[in-house]
């Protein structure tokens, strides 16, 4: 509107020779000039730029001979060639004062507007040759009369509304509101600010359309209030803008103030420089991204030689050295992933099996949660390089995390950096190592923590192991959520008894049993043997270990379920084979078993070997340990007297002892089926014993056991040469299944065992073992403890 109102101004101060009897227009056939979005109104002077060629020739000829137009506005600007139908149908009648010229090659007229006309149709004739014609109408405006103290009103807030605009838009605007100030006469006065106001075409058209001023003059009002009310909110707009600008040039310049004497003070900031650096490239988080430049910040107004300073540096540094949005691709060759897990361990096919069926559902489906794993079993069995494995298989990023001894919950959750000296958690510590978001983690000797006054770190796994939580896991030392939903956590345990049970219903749980002595021999060969003489400079396959020489080792000299001890005398075998090559002594290369005393000295354990006896009272069971199965002998005997009539000794737990207790009542209460007389109990005394008594022994599965040494030794029968058995046994007299089948089966054949009792129960666990570690073995199921002493001890 201010460019519009200096145009008037402008024409105002220009001697335009306005005549003084103009010509009467002829409304049959009236010149038109059509404007693009210019819409005159009556008693209006107005300078306009001719473009079109058609529109030049009209103001020319019209100027020259005092022709008047007709000046209406097209309905779209786009229009290059207007037709009368392309046109609003009112206008008004205006001179063509003058034309000029311009220097830029633009063509300027000065219109002077009459009245308001109305479009009838096209012209009979043609005034101006060329020129666009029509007939029309006149329309003129009904003024109101002076006494209307309503319009004046109107008029006046009309006056004042537009010198608020005129002075709310800019402080050099006083000479045009000057000349608004003093406009003869209302009529024209609405007029020129219709035409000068910058409201859209069809807006002036509808105002042009009134012809009752008053009416005019509300319409417009109307307009210009709305138009002052934006005016005043561009202009708070405009205001806090530049409050803003002001603010910001100010802190630039006290910024740039304070980095120079920074510099001048404690050097160049390379360290905020290079962080800033580095982080650029950095996927952040959005909310990790605020933390990050809020901290950078405090770091630039710390003195480098203050202490604070370099725990803002190394916290800014973790920030940057964390795997935001990084990724190990996933390899998803699966009979690769199997090809890996058969060559780094031999045996264990049951876990190795479910191993695989995780790697198959997470190749098959990467974006799957995994599940926590957790692998139990005794030391050696391979449950970390078992981790090792996976990870390779998956060609992801593998890193331990040890959590044997722990007692501190910040070990997990890491500390806050209010403390002198903290550090992030393991966990986050172990995912900044491995460079990537989706590592294999092994938390292993998971059932090892503890619990003090510092806290619980098996409480805070809870987080960590927990699917549902751990997509936001927060460590107080980083003081944001990360994300661990894609790491794949694998725990290791010896026993789950230590592991607190809200922990262990998060993870899924794989038991490694322990290998078979076959199973070691193979290990041995396949691993244990090449590694250790490369090691100890020997090429592959110059030591060799005979089968028997490794049989020994395994029976005499070490007692575990995996084979780390194995591997320990594997060693010093060796060792003691380049101590006598360096000593120039006669040395073998090839290992017999005979040769073992000489490098290892005598025998560390006695195998257990069954014992041929007559002697009744004498019972064999089977039982399980950390280290594997093993035999155990029962001995029962009655003697006359009374007070005590039970005595057990042995080192028994109280599961044992118990199993005692009942066998002794289950055997009381069959004794006429085998011909003794109830009253014989009451004056005998019973004493059962379990040899080694300087090892604990517990557990249900010497029940019936003990039951047959008791009859045995009541009826004087021996029992059946080379049996072994176990299984728990009822008052009822009924057989259950017991665990440890496995290694209990494996120990009974290494003994020379030849039959074994079990429960019906625990046929599926024979049928779980390779046919290879039965042979020479038969097996016996039974439900009841009759159909043990029927076998046992030979019937009634």
């Amino acid at each position: 509107m201010k460019e519009d109102v200096t145009k008037i101004v402008s024409v105002g101060q220009i001697d335009i020779g306005v005549p003084s009897e103009r010509p009467q227009p002829d409304f049959s056939d009236l010149p038109i000039i059509a404007m693009r979005d210019l819409v005159l109104f009556p008693g209006v002077t107005f300078p306009i730029t001719l473009g079109r060629e058609a529109s030049v020739k009209t103001a020319v000829a019209a100027a020259d001979r005092h022709i008047p137009v007709g000046v209406f506005c097209q309905k779209e600007a786009s229009v290059e060639h207007p037709s009368l139908s392309d046109l609003y149908d009112v206008g008004v009648v205006a001179d063509v004062l003058k034309t000029f010229d311009l220097p830029d090659g633009t063509h300027t007229a000065i219109l002077s507007a009459r009245e308001k006309i109305k479009l009838v149709g096209p012209s009979v004739g043609n005034v101006i040759p060329g020129a666009l014609s029509a007939e029309v109408k006149s329309a003129r405006d009904t003024m109101s009369r002076p006494s209307d103290k309503e319009f004046i009103a109107l008029v006046d807030d009309i006056r004042q509304t537009t010198l608020n605009i005129l002075h709310s838009g800019n402080d050099k605007m006083s000479d045009l509101a000057f000349n608004i100030e003093n406009i003869p006469g209302p009529q024209l006065l609405i007029n020129i600010i219709c035409t000068h106001s910058p409201f859209p075409p069809e807006v002036k058209v509808e105002l042009l359309r009134k012809s009752r001023m008053k009416e005019r003059a509300q319409l417009l009002l109307s307009h210009l209030a709305h138009s002052e009310e934006m005016a005043e909110i561009r202009a708070e707009v405009h205001r806090k803008a530049r409050r803003n600008i002001d603010e910001q040039q100010r802190n630039a310049f006290l910024q740039h103030q304070f980095d120079v004497l920074r510099e001048e003070l404690y050097g160049d900031d390379d360290d905020c420089r290079v962080i800033e650096e580095k982080a650029k490239d950095i996927p952040f988080p959005e909310d990790v991204r605020r933390l990050f430049d809020k901290e950078l910040e405090k770091l630039r107004r710390l003195n480098p030689q203050s202490p604070d300073y370099s725990v803002q540096y190394s916290y800014l540094q973790l920030l940057i050295d964390l795997p935001w949005g990084k990724f190990s691709e996933l390899d998803a060759d699966f009979p690769s992933a199997e090809r890996v897990l058969d060559e780094d361990h031999y045996g264990l096919e049951k876990v190795k099996e479910r191993i695989l069926e995780q790697l198959a559902v997470m190749m098959n489906t990467p974006e799957g949660r995994s599940p926590i794993i957790c692998l139990v079993g005794a030391p050696g069995v391979g449950k970390t390089s078992l981790g090792q494995s996976i990870a390779k298989a998956l060609g992801r990023k593998y890193q331990r995390v040890s959590l044997g001894g722990l007692h501190d919950e910040a070990e997990i959750r890491g500390h806050r950096r209010t403390y002198i000296g903290a550090m992030p958690g393991r966990i986050i510590d172990a995912i900044k190592r491995a460079g990537t978001s989706n590592p294999v983690l092994l938390l292993d000797e998971i059932d090892k923590t503890g619990s003090d006054f510092k806290g619980d770190p098996s409480s805070a796994l809870l987080e960590v192991l927990d699917p549902e939580q751990n997509n936001r896991f927060h460590d107080n030392y980083v003081d944001v959520d990360y994300d661990l939903s894609h790491v794949l956590f694998i725990a290791t345990a010896n026993t789950l008894s230590t592991i607190p049970r809200p922990l262990l219903d998060r993870m899924e749980i794989i038991d490694i049993s322990g290998y078979l002595p076959e199973e070691k021999i193979e290990i041995a060969r396949r691993h244990l043997i090449p590694r250790l003489a490369a090691d100890n400079g020997f090429a592959e396959g110059e030591i060799r270990f005979s089968d028997e020489a490794l049989a020994k080792i395994i029976e005499s000299y070490t007692s575990e379920s995996g084979v780390r001890m194995l591997e320990k005398e594997i060693a010093k075998v060796i060792r003691k084979i380049v101590l006598n090559k360096m000593r120039g002594k006669d040395f073998k290369l090839n290992v017999e078993a005979d040769d073992l005393r000489d490098y290892l000295g005598v025998e560390t354990f006695t195998p257990e070997r069954y014992e041929v006896s007559d002697t009744p009272g004498v019972a064999t069971g089977l039982a399980w340990t950390a280290v594997g199965g093993e035999i155990l002998f029962i001995e029962s005997s009655f003697t006359q007297g009374k007070g005590e009539k039970l005595t057990i000794t042995g080192n028994l737990g109280d599961v044992m002892k118990e199993s005692a207790v009942i066998a002794t009542q289950v055997v009381k209460a069959r004794a006429e089926n085998y011909g003794i007389e109830p009253e014989s109990f009451e004056n005998r005394q019973l004493h059962i014993h379990v040899p080694e008594g300087a090892i604990p022994k517990d557990g249900p599965s010497a029940g019936i056991t003990m039951c047959v040494s008791i009859l045995s030794a009541l009826t004087g029968r021996p029992v059946r040469s080379r049996l072994a058995m176990t299984g728990e046994i009822t008052l009822r007299g009924k057989v259950l299944p017991v665990g440890g089948i496995k290694e209990k089966i494996l120990a009974a054949k290494r003994a020379g065992i030849t039959d074994i009792i079990l429960c019906a129960d625990n046929r599926k666990n024979i049928e779980d073992i390779k046919p290879v570690y039965l042979s020479g073995l038969t097996f016996h199921y039974v439900t009841t403890i009759d159909e043990v002493f029927d076998f046992a001890l030979g019937g009634k």
